[in-house]
């Protein structure tokens, strides 16, 4: 007896959200979302463990005071395995590589608003395994990973098919990063601004410790930053170093063994912090600008990257995402449609200028400061000064960095 082979398409699911992309953002608001008891879908192109004991990589993630109510509300924060380090005082200065820093600068102290530090470091295999370890262990959240998800989106609903199965959703959110394929399908444009420049991010261990303090030393070729790090158990003087420069330079630097980029880290950071070593890898990223022009569509959301991107001059790129995160699941946690137009419409207004404002004013810094003009130089610097004498305005810039 012949066997005829059945072509029907699998059982359809039912969903609440699904969401696309499972990076810090996309995985932070599965589990924000599914604390607030919603059935969530999360997809992935890459395979997700439970847990992950990779070695230290060297990078990390700065997150503000602001953003760190997403992480607390999902439960994130209290299971990091490694534990954050606190930003106490933040110094922003000026200079050239090898020299001394203009002795116009910048300080900003937490006490001067309060008790709570501007933000934390906390490493990224820390956040990585947190997020792991709870999808898979919250009931609610279905994670097929790894896996290709296909949308078709209608008034109503959207239809998700992923792993050889088929789901139905009220929302469904993009989290798929810069290049994001979802917004792409329903042709959503992006603004985007380059910056022939390039990232450079590792880790070092050092010789004095750094009390806290982070470092913003903005130099010709784009600003370096020093963010401080919690000891581990075998370096007891840890930070984190992002910094930027022209392309060609980065490039040949990425080429150089560890000890003479070693030297090269030494000359942008200065004496402070005592002999140095690089630890764990280097990482370099191409930088550029961008801005989806709106951020929803029928039964859609972007959020993290998919909607902007942005320099990374003052280390505020997770947290716009996070920001984001956190707005959409306040709008869904209230509402008996998560994907209804007046939603999404209010998602949209409370969160894309907001955005639009950072991603101008990191844009304006690094033009302003990643110049070697002697005149601006000058101008910048009597401006840093200025503002260090100004309390109010001091303040305002300091609640602005953690994201208030």
């Amino acid at each position: 007896m012949d066997t005829v082979e059945s072509s029907a398409e699998p059982i359809c699911e039912t969903t609440d959200i699904a969401i696309i992309g499972a990076g810090p953002v996309g995985g932070a608001l599965a589990c924000q979302l599914a604390k607030l008891g919603k059935q969530v879908l999360l997809i992935d192109q890459a395979a997700l463990p439970p847990m992950e004991h990779p070695d230290f990589d060297g990078r990390a993630y700065a997150i503000a005071a602001g953003s760190r109510q997403l992480l607390d509300q999902s439960g994130l924060w209290d299971n990091l395995p490694y534990p954050p380090c606190p930003i106490l005082d933040i110094k922003v200065t000026d200079g050239k590589p090898g020299d001394p820093a203009s002795p116009l600068s910048l300080q900003f102290d937490h006490r001067a608003v309060g008790n709570e530090p501007f933000g934390w470091i906390i490493e990224a295999r820390a956040l990585r395994i947190a997020i792991n370890r709870q999808l898979h262990a919250t009931p609610n959240i279905t994670l097929l990973a790894p896996a290709q998800g296909k949308v078709s989106f209608a008034e109503d609903a959207a239809t998700i098919t992923a792993a050889g199965r088929r789901f139905q959703a009220r929302l469904v959110i993009a989290a798929d990063g810069r290049n994001s394929r979802i917004r792409a399908q329903v042709g959503i444009p992006v603004t985007r601004i380059p910056y022939r420049q390039s990232a450079v991010v590792c880790a070092i261990a050092h010789e004095k410790p750094h009390h806290g303090v982070a470092l913003e030393h903005f130099l010709p070729g784009g600003p370096f930053a020093q963010l401080p790090m919690s000891a581990s158990e075998t370096y007891p003087n840890m930070s984190a170093i992002v910094f930027t420069d022209q392309q060609d330079i980065v490039g040949r630097l990425a080429l150089l063994e560890d000890a003479r980029f070693t030297l090269e880290v030494a000359r942008r950071l200065g004496p402070q912090l005592g002999e140095i070593r690089l630890i764990g890898k280097r990482w370099t990223y191409p930088l550029s600008a961008m801005h989806a022009q709106r951020y929803t569509a029928t039964r859609l959301a972007l959020v993290g990257d998919a909607a902007h991107g942005i320099h990374p001059i003052a280390g505020q790129g997770l947290n716009l995402g996070l920001r984001d995160a956190l707005a959409i699941a306040s709008l869904i946690g209230q509402a008996q449609d998560p994907g209804a137009p007046a939603l999404l419409a209010n998602y949209q207004a409370l969160r894309r200028p907001a955005n639009l404002a950072m991603l101008a004013a990191t844009d304006l810094l690094d033009r302003l400061f990643s110049t070697n003009n002697p005149l601006i130089r000058l101008a910048r610097d009597l401006g840093l000064a200025g503002v260090n004498r100004m309390p109010r305005l001091k303040r305002r810039f300091m609640l602005t960095a953690m994201g208030k």
